[in-house]
């Protein structure tokens, strides 16, 4: 998509047949095999290489490597360069926030100079020109301003929010509650099961991030209830999917053999739970998705134990008009 702006792109990739591929062949040998990727895009297996002297360096790695390979450009990123993360996830051991792992890699005068785009952007779509909106947040609004120009297209539109924490939490939590869709999907329950968990879901989200300091409006926009639909109905979802299998009988270690790509809601659902725990917020279906995944609950007893939970009000804090 910057390529096709005008954009000087490099990618870096750890496999040397990829990067072959895509220098010799402009098409990727494993994913989204039929987009053609723009001539002037260069691939190169030298992460140091990749990131010399770049305006913008993006960061694609998923959530629990982000810290590792970041490490290796930190002492070379510096001056006028941005460091923009795609990961939805937590970083697992620390419960760290991606722009908070970047903020601790980074050199101190590089601690602003980060951001985070995210919202309902299956690559699938975004890389045929599907129109698609998402939302750019740093702790910099010039930084956000200057981003949301780069990455705008007549098919991609970007918005900008300063709500780090928000923009960040609601991208991590959604990849859960899409595992929980995806239990439904396989055990055969419908539309109605669906749009409960969406529902409940979302308030599990925000339940979380307005304890961690987010602003609650932030979970009504891209980042969190466009995030959330998108992840949580789609058939590109890979969270979703994994849900899928879960609810059909497989378990974790046969699920990682049938997967070639990164699901970040297996190891988020362990982390945001921790968090839940940390800041004492009820968050039902996000412990029933770690229970599956990691204690090997029977997935169809989750079910049972969320619909039989004592019953509550939907609006708790909310004052009744009369008795």
């Amino acid at each position: 998509m910057l390529a096709n702006k005008g954009y000087e792109v490099t990618l870096w990739g750890r496999d040397v047949l990829v990067v072959d591929a895509i220098n010799t062949t402009k098409h990727h040998p494993k994913y989204l095999t039929d987009v053609v990727i723009n001539p002037a895009v260069n691939a190169t297996c030298d992460l140091e290489a990749a990131a010399d002297g770049a305006d913008v360096v993006v960061m694609a790695t998923p959530s629990h490597v982000t810290r590792e390979t970041l490490s290796r450009l930190s002492d070379g990123i510096r001056g006028e360069t941005v460091v923009v993360s795609l990961a939805k996830g937590i970083e697992e051991h620390s419960l760290k926030r991606m722009s908070q792992v970047m903020r601790e890699v980074l050199r101190p005068e590089m601690r602003n100079r980060v951001a985070i785009l995210s919202g309902p952007n299956h690559a699938e779509e975004v890389s045929r020109s599907i129109p698609s909106a998402t939302v750019i947040s740093s702790p910099s609004q010039s930084i956000a301003n200057q981003l949301q120009d780069i990455f705008m297209t007549p098919y991609f539109r970007v918005y900008t929010n300063p709500d780090l924490t928000g923009v960040e939490m609601g991208g991590a939590v959604k990849n859960v509650i899409a595992i929980a869709a995806g239990i439904s999907d396989g055990l055969g329950f419908g539309d109605n099961t669906k749009a409960s968990l969406l529902t409940r879901g979302l308030a599990e989200m925000i339940r979380l991030g307005t304890a961690m300091g987010a602003d609650a409006r932030t979970f009504a926009g891209l980042a969190g209830i466009g995030d959330l639909v998108v992840t949580c109905m789609s058939q590109h979802s890979r969270n979703r999917r994994v849900g899928e299998m879960l609810g059909k009988g497989m378990n974790l270690t046969r699920i990682y053999a049938e997967m070639n790509m990164v699901a970040e809601g297996i190891r988020t659902a362990s982390a945001v739970a921790k968090l839940a725990e940390e800041y004492r917020i009820d968050m039902p279906i996000t412990e029933n998705v770690r229970n599956v995944l990691y204690l090997d609950k029977n997935a169809l007893e989750c079910v049972s134990e969320l619909m039989s939970r004592g019953a509550v009000e939907e609006m708790q804090g909310v004052e009744w008009e009369a008795d």
